[in-house]
């Protein structure tokens, strides 16, 4: 799909003495006007471009907050009080990057579903899934790190039990959560050093995301058949089809965000976060930020402290193994009538792990933990099981057919190839 024919004219004496020097402006058309993108594509396909929306926001007001923000004991809480109150329009950039972190994940979460739902880690595409996977990783640290930033009652504490774990891990732990520390309990230090680590990853996702945009224009998309193109009719441009597609899901999600930003910003927030940090008392229920919940669950759902943390990091690490579990040769869950009913239970025991997450970790609450992250792990060998004794339901030709019905295929063929002649 990367092989398309360029047809960039620079116009104007400039654009034409840049183009034979750094021909920025042709790889821009090439890449993200001309690109040929299956013509199939639906609302779920949305989700890359609001990522991007997203990263930027992130980026943006967070470099602003830097400005203002003082990475001390004593001052941070105060810095953000601040900022809220005094800074000019501090409230709506403060409010902006709290909730926008909550839309990120939520459409880090999306994403991720529907790569799984159609297959989008299959070959070609696995160097395009595990930089996914890496991006993610770098998505949860930088969060995690933010989220101790404000350095009220849940950010302290949140920070001490989660860096404890750390400690479990045999011969390096103790020397890996000092080094976090800055000294031998969370203080000043450990903030200093997470708001410096905090600043640093959102460029390094910006990379990562730079590789996984330039992995798919490689591989070319997915698509909700998970055939691959096999004719021009397969697929349109990317502008103004796919963009325009695009930028009706951004709007909807951008009401989405602009609703918690003004009407409820302190609504994915936890209540005790808005007390100022204090080493002597200790919060009845420490809890993560709810896109942390289904990992916390996991690793409370294990009475060992080192097997917790092993499976707690497994659950993630695991992801990037996905191309080689799956053995069917179908992408698409929507042909997969066996696999459907596993995927979608997958998609409730994560849910479910996320409401376990903010529950206290006694009775029953630790039984059904344990019960749905046996069966979060136990979902990734039965898709290579399943894979090789399920039997897909009959697929359409092409692209093409799946769209204009059979004939489609046929008929969107001979008016590709007619088109040429009338030109």
């Amino acid at each position: 799909m990367h092989g398309h024919e360029d047809t960039y004219k620079p116009q104007g004496r400039f654009a034409k003495w840049m183009d034979e020097r750094l021909p920025i402006m042709r790889m821009m058309h090439g890449q993200f006007i001309e690109f040929p993108t299956p013509r199939n594509l639906n609302y779920w396909w949305t989700f890359g471009g609001i990522l991007t929306i997203c990263l930027v926001a992130q980026i943006v007001t967070g470099i602003v907050l830097a400005m203002h923000y003082v990475p001390a004991e004593t001052l941070a809480f105060n810095s953000v009080q601040h900022i809220k109150r005094d800074v000019n329009y501090g409230w709506l950039i403060q409010s902006m990057h709290a909730v926008g972190a909550s839309m990120f994940f939520l459409a880090v979460y999306i994403h991720i579903f529907r790569g799984l739902y159609y297959g989008s880690y299959k070959a070609p595409r696995e160097v395009l899934w595990i930089l996914g996977v890496l991006i993610y990783l770098a998505m949860m640290a930088t969060a995690f790190l933010g989220y101790t930033l404000p350095w009220g009652q849940m950010s302290f504490w949140g920070a001490t039990v989660i860096t404890n774990f750390f400690t479990a891990i045999p011969i390096v732990g103790d020397a890996i959560t000092i080094w976090l520390w800055g000294g031998y309990a969370v203080t000043g230090a450990t903030l200093n050093r997470f708001y410096a680590l905090h600043y640093l990853l959102p460029f390094v996702i910006f990379g990562l995301v730079v590789l996984h945009v330039w992995a798919l224009h490689v591989s070319g998309q997915n698509n909700p058949t998970g055939l691959d193109v096999k004719s021009p009719s397969d697929t349109v441009p990317m502008s103004p089809y796919a963009i325009s597609k695009d930028l009706v899901g951004m709007s909807a999600f951008l009401m989405v965000f602009a609703w918690f930003v003004f009407f409820v910003p302190d609504y994915l927030g936890h209540a005790d976060n808005y007390i100022p940090a204090n080493p002597l008392v200790t919060p009845p229920h420490i809890v993560p930020e709810w896109y942390f919940l289904p990992f916390y669950a996991i690793l409370r759902a294990v009475p060992d402290k080192l097997g917790g943390v092993i499976l707690m990091f497994a659950a993630v690490a695991i992801l990037a193994f996905v191309p080689w579990f799956d053995t069917s040769r179908v992408r698409s869950t929507r042909y997969r009538p066996i696999y459907k009913w596993f995927f979608w239970a997958f998609v409730f025991s994560c849910l479910a792990l996320g409401y376990l997450g903010a529950k206290p970790a006694e009775g029953s609450y630790v039984m059904w933990a344990r019960i749905f992250t046996a069966y979060y792990f136990l979902f990734f060998p039965l898709m290579w099981i399943i894979g090789i004794i399920e039997t897909p339901s009959e697929m359409p030709r092409s692209i093409t057919e799946s769209v204009l019905g059979k004939g489609g295929g046929k008929a969107g063929a001979i008016a590709a190839h007619a088109a040429p002649e009338k030109r």
